[in-house]
């Protein structure tokens, strides 16, 4: 996809370096948001067509320390990193400004019922509509036809996509051509957080890059694999990057 803004080169990625500040809702044309860390680069090894999805991004965020110390080590670039509860809040901000639309895409009904109340009473001038897909491993055409037309229906700004990676990620760039917004935005846990089902470590471990270990003590179970076994392949996959450059 052409891009118009500032990237930085990652071996196969273009990960925006910039602010938050450039990116707005006056993009000209739908634009594809989506974010890379150390496990889901990982994962896209393993899965061309989540590969193919995180590749053709209009913007690639660096959302984990891992990331930005890699492309540091690599390019010698120094971003800044820009995780997905930054960008949702930020696209929340211009649209609440603008009184723009969104739709939240995923997630339960109760989750939804809880971001629907904090939007309402958060940023009022937000116009916000939602679907809960149903949970499986695999969308049927017919789950992907009604999901596209309760999108469609409302029209967004903003699409908020969140199905967890690499699912909601692949959803997106398969159906970009088919939904009806300006904007599309996979976001995967910040439903939960911002819907308060689950809590974001504070901004004292986030400064100090520790968020991801917050989240490893506060869900083990959920996030050991992520960190404790994909956090070491991804520090070697690096070193060899750096050393084969």
């Amino acid at each position: 996809m052409e891009r118009n803004y500032s990237t930085s080169r990652f071996i196969e990625y273009d990960v925006y370096k910039g602010s938050l500040d450039g990116i707005d809702l006056n993009v000209g044309k739908k634009t594809l948001i989506n974010t890379i860390n150390q496990y889901s680069y990982c994962m896209a090894e393993k899965y061309p067509e989540f590969k193919n999805a995180l590749t053709n991004s209009d913007i690639l965020l660096p959302d984990g320390i891992g990331i930005v110390l890699a492309i540091r080590m690599i390019s010698g670039d120094k971003l800044h990193k820009i995780a997905g509860t930054d960008i949702h809040f930020h696209l929340l901000d211009l649209l609440n400004d603008t009184g723009g639309s969104c739709f939240y895409l995923g997630s339960s009904d109760s989750t939804l019922k809880k971001i629907s109340a904090r939007i309402n009473k958060q940023y009022p001038n937000i116009k916000f509509g939602s679907y809960s897909p149903p949970y499986k491993p695999q969308f049927s055409p017919s789950d992907n036809a009604a999901m596209i037309n309760a999108v469609n229906t409302f029209k967004p700004d903003v699409l908020f996509v969140g199905m967890t990676a690499p699912k909601q990620e692949t959803w997106a760039y398969e159906h970009y051509t088919d939904v009806d917004s300006k904007i599309i935005c996979s976001i995967g846990a910040v439903f939960d957080f911002f819907a308060g089902t689950v809590k974001r470590p504070s901004k004292f471990w986030i400064k100090l890059g520790l968020e991801w270990f917050i989240r490893l003590v506060k869900e083990p179970k959920r996030m050991s694999r992520r960190y404790l076994y994909y956090g070491p392949i991804f520090v070697i996959l690096m070193v060899k990057q750096k050393l084969y450059k």
